[in-house]
């Protein structure tokens, strides 16, 4: 009998040793095997514990204290409810019930928790006035540590605002690159596991993420690669211990993708220039059917009509200087389209003797009988000088745009045309909006040029002087003042009765021999045209005329459709393949695409 028992008791310690021992080496084999981030979440199952406590100790509380004790009432709120009087009244009478309580969370009785706090300002509110149905201030900021903690489950679960973001593809990038740091410092010739597992997955991960360059874009078997790629980092990080080679490496690399991305950055600004220098295949066929065009009809019938009206004063004149016969169409098209009194319109086009042919058959083609229309050849004028080419190759600038006969003719608008008074002088980029006829009426005020300004900190269209002129020089120095108010050109507004008052022709000219002599201003016409209308710009209203479309620049949309004429400054043209797509629509707009010439050579919006 007593050897039974023996065996009974011995039988019940073993199992009491097997229920006390075995969850101990359950658990210890388990965090042995899980990787780091498994430990993590362990860690953060564990760390849910402690929320079960104080769910059990506030369950105490309110069966201690809870006779008589009633939840707030649901009352679903509005807006403007929590400044209405009816809830300062509220809080008023309850702290003149209780001077103890500190309704937003700060003194009060040391000795309570918070939890007995809460509950103590919930009996006193309610107390106070049973009929009130709005909680006070301090129940709304309080009412909150009632909440229980989210549980893992319910932190996934919980909705989130979806956005592009791409955390995620730039840590798999980043794991990417950890790897190949990792595979530098294995042997040459290694084939070890670590070497062909981290070279897997490197693949693995390249081919899933691909080109892709936000989170929503990647698939699902590239975030399950995810984490075989993590443990097997977190082999190599056991393997490749060395952690002052791994930075030097790591800076290395940095470096040399650094270089790289200057030397493209250099690469991409001289293509974008080069293709900004160069004539597009479209438009060189363009001019080329239409030169033929030109020179297979009668001399008789290349005239333009309404010629009688090129020197009127009391029409409304306005000038372009062009070598782009597409350019040159879109500013005559909008300026009639948009003009009031077409029939009062026009437009003076200056071009050379290489593009007068096929500007001048074009619109013999496209008669606009509303409208007069002049083309000029600067080439058969004797108003420049006959060395003039030559002085303009003086400016060390290999950009033909800025050395052009026509970028600096403008210089000697009252010579190109003596009868007239006043014009708008416009740049073959722009496209007009609005009807421009009211400049008419602007007073001069003795000055020559109306043109917007561009010196406002911030915006697009802004320019300094100190940036395309050297002050440094002392003759410029003395004679100008670095921070005068710069302007643009595209739109302006010329007086030429008071230019040849002032005899600033002849001051461009002296200005310009003194900068062949001696670098003193940026290649260009504006840089001069800055000094040689110094003082003598009337600022317009910035609706007139609204640059930076032709750039990256951020102009608005709104000052865009406000714009009376809108200015593709800058490289990127809309009639060039580099020209701003959200930009070219308002160009399009006055491109005859469906004209047969167009079709042809293969023009398209």
């Amino acid at each position: 009998m007593k050897q039974i028992r023996r065996w009974q008791r011995i039988l019940i310690l073993s199992l009491l040793s097997i229920s006390v021992f075995a969850p101990l080496i359950f658990v210890s084999n388990r965090l042995q095997s899980i990787t780091p981030i498994g430990r993590r979440e362990f860690i953060e199952e564990l760390s849910n514990i402690r929320f079960r406590t104080n769910d059990l100790r506030l369950s105490a509380i309110e069966h201690e204290d809870g006779e008589g004790l009633k939840g707030p009432r649901l009352i679903l709120f509005k807006d403007g409810d929590f400044n209405s009087s009816d809830e300062t009244d509220g809080v008023t009478q309850a702290n003149e019930k209780d001077k103890t309580i500190d309704f937003l969370g700060i003194g009060g009785n040391k000795h309570k928790s918070r939890e007995e706090q809460v509950i103590v300002s919930q009996k006193t509110t309610l107390s106070a006035d049973a009929k009130d149905q709005f909680l006070t201030v301090n129940q709304l900021a309080n009412k909150t540590d009632f909440k229980p903690p989210f549980s893992k489950a319910e932190k996934i679960t919980k909705v989130q605002p979806v956005r592009a973001t791409d955390v995620k593809i730039k840590e798999i990038r980043d794991k990417i690159i950890q790897a190949k740091t990792y595979l530098t410092f294995a042997p040459p010739g290694s084939n070890s596991q670590i070497v062909k597992e981290l070279r897997a997955r490197t693949r693995e991960l390249e081919r899933a993420v691909g080109d892709a360059t936000k989170d929503k874009d990647l698939s699902k078997g590239a975030l399950r690669r995810v984490k075989p790629m993590e443990a097997a980092l977190y082999k190599a990080s056991r393997v490749f211990n060395n952690c002052p080679a791994i930075a030097t490496k790591l800076r290395a690399m940095n470096y040399n993708s650094e270089e790289q991305v200057q030397a493209q950055k250099k690469q991409a600004t001289y293509l974008m220039h080069l293709a900004a220098r160069t004539t597009p295949k479209g438009l060189h066929c363009l001019s080329m059917r239409l030169t033929s065009e030109y020179f297979a009809l009668d001399p008789e019938k290349r005239q333009m009509p309404n010629q009688q009206n090129y020197n009127d004063p009391n029409l409304y004149h306005y000038v372009v200087f062009s070598d782009n016969v597409l350019a040159s169409a879109v500013v005559v098209n909008s300026t009639i389209s948009s003009s009031k009194e077409p029939e009062k319109v026009v437009l003076h086009i200056v071009t050379d003797s290489l593009n007068y042919p096929a500007i001048s058959v074009w619109f013999l083609l496209n008669i606009q009988t509303r409208a007069t229309i002049q083309i000029q050849n600067i080439d058969d004028m004797d108003v420049l000088p006959s060395d003039y080419d030559q002085v303009l190759m003086k400016q060390n600038s290999n950009d033909p745009r800025f050395i052009s006969t026509l970028n600096h003719a403008r210089f000697y608008l009252p010579d190109i045309f003596p009868g007239l008074n006043k014009m708008v002088l416009f740049d073959h980029d722009v496209v007009v909006q609005r009807d421009l006829s009211r400049l008419w009426s602007i007073d001069m005020k003795g000055k020559v040029i109306g043109a917007v300004e561009t010196c406002r900190e911030g915006e697009p269209s802004f320019h300094s002087m100190s940036r395309f002129i050297d002050f440094s020089d002392a003759w410029v120095a003395g004679k100008f003042n670095p921070k005068a108010c710069t302007w643009g050109f595209g739109m302006n507004l010329v007086d030429l009765e008071e230019w040849r008052r002032q005899k600033l022709t002849s001051t461009y000219i002296r200005y310009f021999n003194l900068g062949t002599k001696r670098p003193l201003w940026k290649a260009g016409s504006l840089p001069i045209g800055w000094l040689t209308f110094y003082r003598q710009t009337l600022p317009l209203d910035k609706r007139w005329h609204v640059m930076g479309l032709g750039r990256e620049s951020v102009v608005k949309m709104v000052d865009i459709e406000q714009a009376a004429v809108i200015h593709y400054d800058g490289i990127m043209k809309p009639w060039l393949d580099i020209g701003i797509e959200k930009y070219k629509r308002y160009w399009n707009i006055h491109v005859p695409y469906y004209h047969s010439h167009l079709q042809q050579c293969n023009i398209h919006a």
